[in-house]
């Protein structure tokens, strides 16, 4: 199951007592201070992890907490540190930890394998009796009690990695895309909304060379205000390197359709703009073939005319274009465009 969103409450560990303790050996009745400190608690830690890819850990288990420190002993023992506890996150999480007032403030963005950040630091421990000796008062009967930490909400909000995201409306055939080109297996049926949920495929150019396409569930209208569940779609475009527009051919009006889909990403975040994109027009399939050509050459010279944009005429079902497409996009891909 992918889970792209979670809130939880972490405690980082207390800090373990200083101790009152005094040496009583043979032959030494009233020997000097011995208590020793507490040991410090264990901290909270995210750490990204490339196999990771679903926020599902956090959708149940909604409370983390590390170790407290132990409390010191005598003859100067510090007491034992606590354990840190560790959260694995897929890259593409930002942390966000909620304040008393609702308010939120940005914590961490999880984007390297093996990056480590500490959320929650582990209480100091207290200092014990040993610490307070002085010539005027060698024998201090205080010590101090370890930090004691406060709980702090967070908020897990996962945006998934890729080099090119798939946008169109639904049943516009970018899981069909995405499964031929991939080894992906996204569902696939004849109706809208068929995908739910994002996925990821890795496209495989040669046998050392590939890239990582996402489907994206589709657009509507009025997405950029939260429409059908727009915001947890959109926020797995703002990762992509190159936005892939995919319009089907058979629609009345492709021109409106990117439009219209242009439009959503760039009203839900504005830096979307200034990626670069291609458009294609799928299905080409689905025309008649003694009207294909001629389909595909009005479309384009439609696009060309008024964006200033060629188009990419593919088929998945035929495989048609499927080729030239994965070597562009990887191409730009290397080229940083």
């Amino acid at each position: 199951m992918f889970i792209d969103y979670a809130r939880i409450k972490i405690r980082a560990g207390h800090g373990g007592d200083g101790v009152v303790s005094f040496r009583r050996e043979k032959f030494v009745p009233k020997g000097g201070p011995d208590g020793g400190d507490g040991g410090r608690g264990g901290s909270i830690i995210a750490q990204g992890d490339t196999n990771a890819n679903t926020l599902l850990n956090f959708r149940y288990n909604k409370n983390f907490k590390a170790e407290s420190g132990a409390c010191g002993a005598g003859s100067r023992k510090t007491g034992r540190s606590g354990v840190d506890t560790v959260l694995t996150l897929p890259l593409g999480t930002e942390i966000f930890e909620i304040k008393e007032d609702g308010s939120k403030v940005k914590l961490a963005d999880i984007t390297d394998h093996g990056e480590q950040i500490v959320l929650a630091k582990g209480g100091r421990g207290g200092k014990g009796n040993s610490n307070y000796a002085t010539p005027t008062n060698q024998a201090p009967r205080h010590a101090t009690p370890g930090r004691r930490v406060q709980e702090i909400e967070l908020e897990l909000v996962l945006k998934l990695m890729a080099d090119v995201g798939l946008v169109g409306f639904p049943n516009a055939g970018k899981s069909t895309l995405l499964s031929v080109l991939s080894a992906a297996t996204p569902k696939i049926a004849d109706y809208e909304f068929t995908t739910l949920e994002p996925m990821l495929g890795v496209v495989k150019v040669t046998d050392y060379e590939s890239f990582v396409m996402a489907d994206i569930p589709g657009i509507i209208e009025g997405a950029h205000m939260g429409k059908g569940l727009g915001h947890q779609f959109l926020r797995h475009i703002q990762r992509t390197s190159i936005l892939l527009y995919l319009i089907d051919i058979a629609s009345e009006d492709p021109l409106e359709d990117y439009r219209t889909l242009r439009s959503e990403l760039i009203l839900y975040d504005s830096f979307m703009d200034k990626k670069p994109f291609n458009i294609v027009l799928s299905k080409i399939d689905t025309i008649p073939e003694e009207e294909r050509e001629a389909r595909i050459a009005e479309v384009a010279r439609i696009f060309q005319e008024t964006t200033s944009q060629k188009v990419i005429a593919i088929s998945s079902v035929s495989n048609v274009g499927l080729e030239a497409l994965k070597f562009q996009l990887y191409k730009q891909i290397q080229e940083g465009v």
